[in-house]
């Protein structure tokens, strides 16, 4: 599922506990400022670190997204899909559906932890759960300014000189606040991924089930449809014995051109191929246009149920941007670790 490369953050409040076998789900404690008297500046420590990281490189924003979704949908929101593996133990970023997670989603998190561990007071006072958070939320939010430098030739009294410019291009997300006081989890497992994720060729029944195991609803699930997708995932409607007649045509040849036969399986794809690298409406346009990139997101604009939301967004970004914040934040609420569950020195993690 997908979105301008960029979806997905959250803020915190209350939780409920939902049926047998989905992922937990718990009251927490939470509040914003929750580090006003061990570390004030956390949040502007933070989107400090973000906003450096940013600006080397642009596949910063959706790795973080996309790291903040999958942690939050395997064992609650709570880092465990930073833990590295152990000979003994193998964790959840090691599990084949976290492979094509990249690099620098991780180090986005890592860099953060180091910059708030800096100020001697903040030094392992702050969770990596919170610290995600607040990274997401970041790279959401950021107004990124791409500086294009252009050399010209400007004519002056019939001479010319060279001279360059800088165009500054900004392409941000809505802004929100979060809440904080997340704990770090405990573990981290393999098989805590299994059937936690939806698949790419789910319908809209199958969608809206496995995000209500986690307190969604198919509104908060169409908002959150914004996460890149390894070549895998696709293969099948873009190649094969029997592409996908739904697909875009030209869209489809495009993506036989970026992932070809035996591709990295760590290579991902954005799921809005028209404005990649900012965050907007775009991806309910090209739903309209059948440039859904998995089954799983065409099937948000085929079905037609859910069609009006997806039209209704694509007509107004100020609707999709209220609703993504109100997503986000339910996303946030999920598994939050509290007292014995969690700890708050967060060295394991990041």
């Amino acid at each position: 599922m997908g979105a301008g490369s960029v979806r997905l953050a959250a803020t915190l409040l209350v939780l409920v506990v939902t049926a047998a076998g989905s992922a937990t789900v718990c009251e927490a404690q939470l509040r914003r400022n929750y580090y006003a008297g061990v570390c004030p500046n956390v949040e502007a420590i933070v989107r400090g670190a973000v906003a450096k990281k940013v600006q080397q490189t642009l596949t910063t924003i959706g790795a973080t997204v996309r790291l903040f979704f999958h942690d939050c949908f395997f064992q609650g929101c709570d880092a465990s899909v930073i833990v590295a593996s152990t000979a003994n133990n193998t964790a959840e970023k090691d599990h084949p559906n976290n492979l094509s997670l990249a690099g620098d989603g991780f180090d986005t998190v890592i860099k953060a932890k180091a910059a708030v561990d800096a100020v001697p007071q903040c030094r392992n006072k702050v969770s990596c759960a919170d610290i995600l958070t607040m990274a997401t939320r970041d790279v959401i939010a950021l107004v990124r300014n791409l500086q294009l430098t252009l050399a010209l030739s400007v004519g002056q009294k019939h001479k010319f000189q060279n001279v360059t410019t800088t165009l500054l291009v900004q392409a941000g997300g809505p802004s929100y606040a979060v809440e904080l006081g997340r704990l770090d989890g405990l573990s981290s497992t393999a098989s805590s991924v299994n059937g936690k994720l939806p698949a790419p060729f789910l319908n809209l029944d199958q969608l809206t089930a496995i995000f209500a195991t986690n307190g969604l609803s198919q509104a908060d699930m169409i908002a959150l449809s914004a996460d890149p997708n390894p070549c895998r995932t696709f293969a099948g409607r873009i190649s094969g014995p029997s592409p996908d007649p739904t697909m875009n045509p030209s869209y489809a040849a495009q993506l036989r051109t970026q992932c070809p036969a035996n591709v990295d399986p760590r290579i991902a794809l954005s799921m809005d191929p028209v404005t990649p690298v900012t965050f907007d409406n775009q991806y309910f346009k090209n739903l309209q246009n059948g440039k859904g990139l998995l089954a799983s997101d065409q099937v948000l604009y085929s079905d037609p149920r859910s069609r009006p939301i997806v039209d209704a967004w694509a007509r107004s970004n100020v609707a999709f941007n209220r609703a993504f914040v109100t997503a986000m934040a339910k996303l946030g609420r999920v598994g939050v670790k509290t007292g014995a569950q969690g700890t708050f020195a967060a060295t394991v993690q990041c």
